[in-house]
């Protein structure tokens, strides 16, 4: 049994998948999947605001040489998206609002795009 699972990885890791799935379900615990699910959504959110600090610490003098309308319109943005994130994170969205999320996500990314295109245009 051990050579057949070992040559078998896919295999394997779909039974501790499903072997998983039936404790959960056997000893009834619901609301802990929930609650290490609610756990794991706020983690994700911390690490992607960490990986962001990181990069803009990296840049933050080249981004101070900017004009004041070019600093807001990219600090806006930013500023937008990492509330349309809290909000997706915390609450979800049902229906046409995922529309709207990724309406905002697309518009703030274009004109933090175009602000650090227009600096580093070398023509």
């Amino acid at each position: 049994m051990g050579k057949f699972l070992s040559d078998r990885p896919t295999l394997r890791g779909f039974l501790i998948i499903g072997l998983i799935a039936l404790v959960v379900v056997v000893l009834n615990q619901y609301s802990a999947l929930l609650a290490i699910a609610m756990l794991l959504r706020i983690a994700f959110f911390l690490a992607v605001a960490f990986f962001v600090y990181l990069m803009w610490r990296d840049r933050r003098s080249e981004i101070d040489s900017w004009s004041t309308r070019e600093r807001v319109v990219f600090y806006g943005s930013a500023l937008l998206i990492v509330t349309a994130l809290g909000l997706y994170f915390w609450r979800g969205l049902p229906g046409y609002e995922q529309l709207g999320f990724i309406g905002v996500i697309a518009g703030s990314g274009y004109a933090m795009f175009r602000v650090w295109r227009s600096r580093h245009s070398y023509l």
